[in-house]
């Protein structure tokens, strides 16, 4: 029973069902392809205005470039001490924006709130590191969404103290399936500025791309792609992976089973929950025990803090897996 992350899942049916028929004949290199020509009108479509749209192979890539689009070396980003940015990523934001800080904040379930934001350092002394942008992740990586009213406070707070504003959308799908509103009205008309649209950990192979809402930012994301080595020379094949995910809401639907499955998790887990159940994380705390009796029936996840644990799901996660996994939790309670 594998719970450690939807980064363990298969490629989706679908997906690899467009890259096979893609698999054919020749198609021009870096971006030239017919599939890459269709990106931009592709998400166009979805977010209901113009955007630019780079695809990259990986989700620190796609956070790293768009960051490093949006502030200077002598710059800091405002991000949750939780993100995944300053967690899991190495300093890849500092190391290719040539130097800019991560400057942490608070919030609960690891989200920013608003009040930290503005309660920030100014940055105002010659010693110090401008604040510059804002970075969020949607979702959190403890499971919770930020609400439509919680990115617009954010996004206005950004906006009076002058930072360019980002989302890491890793998991953007589950948060737009959980709060059933348009992609639209949680990121670019909330005031996000560019995001890091994943799809990997939801179906796709190596999906990942930076969108701008910005389109000022597209030349410093086009040449930090291009010199961080993520200019994919067979371009079609990302490109195919996210056409494929954008047909028919694919994305929405995958993140909904999933999204249905963690209910089902934190239902069977009851008052051992510990963090709100709004995406394809379940974040429980059994206690170190607890834990143990877990792992010794081949229950895998990763720990999350003493005697807690997350499980995610996943589009493959099997009803078989389910069932016995919420069985065990009831034996937990």
């Amino acid at each position: 029973m594998n719970f450690r992350s939807d980064n363990t899942a298969a490629i989706a049916p679908q997906i690899l069902s467009a890259l096979n028929k893609a698999n054919t004949g020749r198609a021009a290199a870096y971006g030239g392809d017919a599939w890459t020509q269709l990106l931009d009108e592709a998400f166009s479509q979805v977010f209901e205005r113009a955007v630019r749209v780079f695809t990259v192979a990986t989700g620190t890539a796609a956070n790293a470039i768009a960051i490093a689009s949006l502030v200077p070396p002598w710059g800091a980003i405002y991000c949750h001490r939780e993100a995944h940015i300053e967690v899991d990523e190495a300093g890849a934001a500092g190391f290719f924006s040539g130097g800019a800080k991560l400057s942490l904040l608070d919030g609960a379930h690891a989200k920013v709130a608003p009040s930290a934001l503005r309660a920030a350092p100014t940055g105002l002394d010659i010693h110090a590191s401008k604040p510059a942008a804002l970075s969020i992740s949607q979702a959190s990586e403890r499971g919770a969404v930020y609400k439509l009213h919680e990115l617009e406070a954010l996004g206005t707070a950004a906006q009076e103290l002058g930072l360019k504003y980002h989302m890491d959308g890793a998991r953007l799908a589950n948060a737009i399936a959980h709060l059933g509103c348009a992609p639209a009205a949680a990121t670019w008309r909330a005031g996000v500025d560019v995001l890091s649209f994943g799809a990997t950990k939801n179906g796709a192979m190596a999906g990942e791309a930076v969108v701008a809402f910005d389109l000022d930012r597209v030349e410093a994301i086009e040449k930090q792609r291009k010199r961080s080595g993520h200019l994919l020379c067979k371009g079609r094949y990302p490109a195919v992976q996210l056409l494929a995910y954008l047909k028919g809401d694919l994305w929405l639907r995958l993140a909904a089973d999933a999204n249905a499955m963690a209910q089902e998790i934190a239902a069977a887990a009851g008052a051992l929950v510990s963090a709100p159940v709004e995406a394809n994380m379940v974040l429980i705390k059994p206690g170190a025990s607890g834990l143990q009796r877990l792992r010794d029936a081949g229950v895998s996840f990763y720990d999350w803090g003493p005697g807690e644990a997350r499980l995610v799901t996943s589009w493959q996660t099997s009803a078989v897996e389910l069932n016995a996994l919420c069985a065990l939790l009831r034996t937990l309670r």
